[in-house]
């Protein structure tokens, strides 16, 4: 959507913090600080008095795998690569084809059926009419590591196993496909080598291009009250939703701290096929919402 923005934390030459940075139900404010490269940081207490509230944190969401069910959660850790709930990090799970290449519902849009849960060190792949599939957290160290590639771009993954591939490939019934996970210590993306509004040492895993995606109900609202057919807002798959604002308010959002957390606007998000598939059915339309957002550019 044209008013959803990509973000990313950076942590602005301070020292790591002595515990993590937590997004909640807090209250959003727009930070007075000089505009510069994405960024984060413990907000200072002489800084408080220069935000002005522009908004409230209504929802969160961490997509485990990519282009699969979002998990909402009611609190979540900011890092450097996403948001991160316990066990479940936000788009570090991918599946890839036989030549490494990522899929997702642009070419599989029945991807989105798919949902996850986490209890205890076991991840939960369920999908009608399906056999759930069971996954440790932790990928063993003994499963193979491949190179994949992400819009083009190398990245990492350790293989989830045979069961993961059978059971991805048996519910999509198109061709082969693989399940993989990011690691810390694995080669990760550069924003920078997309887009050349990141810094060189931003890095992502498995996400398009910005480790948070930010979008008010104002701005779906506002679209909704223009389409035929409603749309969702898991229709565009968010981290953030803002509740409390003016439609397309965050556009004008250059920086914003949500709780101890600072914010950096990078970019609005492109305006992706993606979001033609309907996320109830996982049958893509190719045209609404984005004919409806092309009439309004």
């Amino acid at each position: 959507m044209g008013a959803a923005g990509s973000w990313a934390p950076r942590r602005l030459g301070l020292p790591a913090p002595s515990r993590p940075a937590w997004l909640a139900g807090a209250a959003l404010g727009l930070a007075a600080a000089a505009l510069g490269t994405v960024a984060w940081r413990r907000a200072r207490s002489r800084r408080r008095g220069r935000l002005q509230q522009v908004g409230t944190v209504a929802q969160l969401w961490i997509y485990p795998v990519k282009s699969c069910k979002g998990v909402r959660v009611s609190a979540a850790e900011c890092t450097a690569l996403g948001l991160r709930c316990g066990h479940l990090r936000d788009r570090f799970w991918l599946v890839i084809n036989e030549k490494g290449n990522m899929v997702t519902a642009r070419q599989e849009p029945r991807l989105v059926l798919i949902s996850l849960t986490c209890e205890g060190d076991v991840l939960t792949l369920s999908a009608a009419y399906t056999k759930d599939l069971l996954l440790p957290v932790k990928t063993p160290t003994t499963n193979a590591v491949y190179k994949c590639r992400v819009h083009g771009l190398e990245v990492e993954g350790r293989d989830c196993g045979e069961a993961a591939a059978q059971w991805i490939t048996s519910f999509l019934k198109t061709q082969p496909y693989r399940l993989v996970h990011f690691e810390a210590h694995l080669r990760p993306r550069y924003s920078h080598q997309m887009m050349d509004v990141f810094r060189p040492t931003d890095q992502i895993a498995y996400a398009d291009a910005s480790p948070f995606l930010v979008l008010s109900e104002a701005s779906l609202a506002d679209l909704n009250s223009r389409l035929e057919k409603k749309v969702k807002m898991t229709n565009f798959r968010p981290n953030i939703v803002i509740s409390g604002c003016d439609a397309y308010a965050e556009d004008s959002w250059d920086e914003i701290l949500i709780g101890d957390v600072i914010l950096k606007r990078v970019m609005a998000c492109s305006r992706c096929i993606l979001t033609t598939v309907d996320p109830d059915t996982g049958v893509m339309s190719r045209k609404e919402p984005l004919e409806t957002l092309k009439s309004m550019s």
